[in-house]
């Protein structure tokens, strides 16, 4: 009888730690629920600016003197509440006409494929829906003239940054877009976007992270 109840103890034990683990798991973001394609609540528009990108990934294809300004980074579906969905089933395959459409919106065939299978997937408006849903939030953001490609260093601070765009574009709210730096210099201008494409609020976890003072916007390439 003894020999159960240590048995018995020594279950209730393991379960426990089982237990305690994935909920710590849980806690820290391991685990997640599964992504439910078309289940979110906005959209995230994320314009990388090329020169920070090319200045550690030079031998990039998207680095090789084209010049490129801002370029699409993706259109990445959101929860108001903090995170996102990814990778979301089925995962099906670009066609080759869905892939020569995608080309004209991202600047590489890599980027392209991954947006897609991670982002794309979880639209649930297929990739033929997701690549025009991305093309026509580009073509809504007006891009501020002092942020164009051009071949020297300037300096802002990411609150300018942020104003610049929302002067060009008057439906952006103030807590509708964010500044994201790498390092000192500027890396993406996000812009949060309802299930419409029109401007709205970021939800939770949207924001700028820039170190404050100047950042450096280098010069295209």
């Amino acid at each position: 009888m003894k020999k159960l109840y240590v048995w018995v103890a020594l279950i209730a034990l393991t379960l426990g730690s089982v237990g305690m683990s994935a909920a710590r798991e849980s806690q820290s973001g391991k685990l997640k629920a599964e992504s439910v394609a078309g289940v979110f609540d906005y959209y995230l528009l994320t314009l990388s600016w090329s020169p920070t990108f090319c200045l550690t990934h030079k031998d990039n294809e998207q680095c090789s003197g084209k010049g490129y300004g801002f370029v699409l980074h993706g259109l990445w579906p959101q929860y108001a509440k903090g995170g996102w969905p990814e990778s979301c089933p089925p995962m099906v395959a670009l066609s080759p006409a869905q892939r020569e459409q995608g080309l004209t919106l991202f600047p590489t065939q890599k980027l392209l494929e991954h947006e897609w299978s991670k982002h794309g997937t979880c639209s649930g408006l297929g990739a033929s829906g997701y690549l025009d849903a991305a093309d026509k939030a580009v073509a809504a953001v007006q891009i501020p003239e002092q942020l164009q490609p051009f071949s020297t260093s300037y300096y802002f601070e990411a609150q300018e940054i942020a104003r610049m765009f929302r002067q060009s574009n008057p439906g952006i709210p103030v807590d509708g877009i964010a500044v994201i730096c790498k390092g000192p210099e500027l890396s993406e201008v996000r812009v949060c976007m309802g299930k419409d494409l029109a401007f709205g609020s970021c939800g939770k976890g949207v924001k700028t992270q820039c170190r404050a003072g100047d950042i450096r916007v280098p010069p295209s390439r």
